[in-house]
């Protein structure tokens, strides 16, 4: 089933899922050489095919070609390899805003035959304690300016046993910088095979347990050969923007895969705020921008104070469901398309869009060609059309989690649940419905309710609380809590300042009760599990 291997440390082949908890993996029309790297993809091979000149990637005040970009990359590749040991397979974990030097760094690891595991600067010592257990990661490399959470994880990990600065700025000046300016800027990758694990892609579990999603290097090409070609008709011309982390794979995709892979250019802002975007876009003449529905709405109040975002020739929205008025008044505005998608952590990428030319409101489009798409009930029976169901997907690519007992429930006869329920229209369009499970899904992050929970419960003066999602006019949807204090504690705006500040601290800022509301007692069953639906019926203080 599998082809060969070029990695020497084997966990992660050895900790994919049993070939029968497998989805059906159908690759016609996606053909990829035995062996392939795909951080060569995307840079060497794209020097040979003549982009060498060709900007690849903005950020930090700095242009970079394609044949910088590649140089640079071998140079990191070379270092990993001969000063700090790496071997293929080895796990990297990469911690660092989007900016040129993560990408730079994630394309090295995986010319050297790494399984990179991309992560969000915001992660707290705890959370990132998690994935370095989970994927046992022994190499670790930092934006200096983020060490120290890292590092304090270091000190108590078992696995980690390198955290390697280095510059997230444009002036290449820390310890890996320092190494890879030594190299040669040949370097032969390592030979790794079309399904190699290259890409950990970590997920919050509804348990707040995390899931890390394993993709092969023919995936990372898949996703760009599919949605970015197909969809987007992506050209040398586009330039590329967006607000999502690299560490999402909807990032990651959107901001290095699909303009790498078609010699475009790529814009990466650490601070991706609606501002900073606008002014991304007017600079560089961006023409295709990847963002939640929140950043768009935004944009449009931005246009009316005179934003000029007329070089745009595409706005794709995933992350959340883009509301229709959205929708309505982006066209209305620009002219322009916004294309609506749904991808998933386990599908690497969009895999239902609207398309140029066939977009509508309060509509996610039709499966991408190579998938299919049908809506079903609990027991996978396919439902009437125009029925809410479960979304079950198949394709090129599909769920394969690391060593985790979550695998049969995403996967099903074959099928991927992505634990969204839809409608599939007479036509043949699909129509979000909501999500099938507990994940909170807010300003396009995903937050599980309750690693929130378990957060607050670390505060003396909380003595229980459920976190549920609720409606917000800005962010789609927020995260509350509702709280029963300790005897003695005080409710009030305070309290709520304190809780709040208190979860920033304890997991990533962006996963804090933005609405906290104090009660006397939680709605409860006989045998004292907390009723969660029924807080969602009350009306939010």
């Amino acid at each position: 089933m599998l082809g060969p291997s070029g990695h020497l440390d084997t966990f992660a082949r050895d900790n994919l899922p049993p070939p029968d908890q497998w989805p059906e993996i159908r690759l016609d029309g996606f053909d990829y050489p035995e062996w392939m790297n795909a951080g060569v993809e995307l840079t060497d091979r794209m020097v040979e095919r003549g982009f060498g000149d060709n900007t690849a990637l903005i950020g930090n005040g700095r242009r970079r070609t394609y044949k910088e970009l590649s140089d640079w990359t071998n140079r990191i590749a070379r270092a990993l390899t001969e000063d700090y040991g790496l071997k293929p397979g080895n796990r990297v974990l990469i911690r660092s805003a989007n900016n040129p030097a993560m990408v730079a760094c994630w394309l090295a690891a995986t010319k050297a035959g790494a399984v990179v595991v991309n992560t969000m600067p915001m992660l707290r010592s705890g959370e990132l304690a998690k994935i370095i257990d989970k994927a046992e990661v022994s190499i670790a490399l930092c934006d200096t300016r983020l060490m120290d959470e890292l590092v304090a994880c270091a000190k108590e990990s078992r696995f980690l046993k390198q955290v390697i600065g280095f510059d997230g700025t444009a002036n290449h000046d820390a310890e890996l910088d320092r190494a890879a300016l030594n190299k040669p800027v040949r370097y032969e990758a390592v030979k790794t095979g079309r399904d190699d694990v290259a890409l950990l892609g970590f997920t919050s579990g509804s348990t707040g347990v995390p899931k890390a999603t394993m993709h092969f290097h023919r995936d990372i090409l898949i996703i760009a050969d599919a949605y970015a070609k197909e969809v987007l008709d992506v050209t040398p011309d586009d330039v590329f923007v967006g607000s999502p982390p690299l560490a999402f794979t909807f990032g990651l995709g959107g901001l290095a895969v699909f303009p790498l892979r078609f010699g475009a250019a790529a814009t990466l802002l650490e601070q991706a705020t609606p501002a900073k975007m606008i002014e991304i876009i007017e600079t560089y003449k961006a023409t295709i921008s990847f963002t939640a529905p929140t950043a768009y709405r935004a944009m449009l109040a931005a246009m009316d104070a005179g934003a000029d975002l007329s070089s745009l020739r595409i706005a794709v929205s995933a992350g959340e469901t883009l509301p229709a008025p959205v929708f309505d008044e982006w066209v209305a505005k620009t002219g322009k398309p916004i294309l609506d998608g749904i991808g998933a952590t386990e599908m690497l990428h969009i895999f239902i869009s609207n398309r140029l030319g066939d977009s509508r409101p309060a509509c996610t489009g039709k499966p991408l060609t190579g998938y299919e798409a049908i809506v079903v009930d609990d027991d996978m029976n396919e439902v009437p059309r125009g029925t809410i169901g479960r979304l079950a997907v198949k394709g090129p690519i599909g769920c394969r989690y690391l060593a985790d007992d979550r695998q049969e429930d995403y996967v099903k006869d074959g099928w991927n649940l992505t634990g969204d329920s839809f409608v599939e229209d007479e036509d043949g369009y699909f129509h979000f419905a909501a999500r099938s499970d507990d994940m909170i899904v807010s300003a396009g992050y995903n937050i599980a309710g309750p690693e929130v929970e378990a957060a607050l419960l670390k505060h003396e003066a909380v003595l229980e609380c459920a976190v549920i999602g609720v409606s917000d006019e800005a962010r789609g949807t927020i995260v509350e809590a509702h709280v029963v204090l300790a005897k003695g504690a005080e409710p009030g705006e305070l309290m709520v300042k304190i809780l709040q500040d208190h979860v920033k601290a304890v997991i990533a800022p962006y996963k804090y009760p933005r609405s906290i509301v104090f009660t006397e007692a939680l709605p409860k069953t006989e045998s004292g599990k907390i009723q969660r639906f029924r807080l969602k019926q009350k009306p939010s203080a």
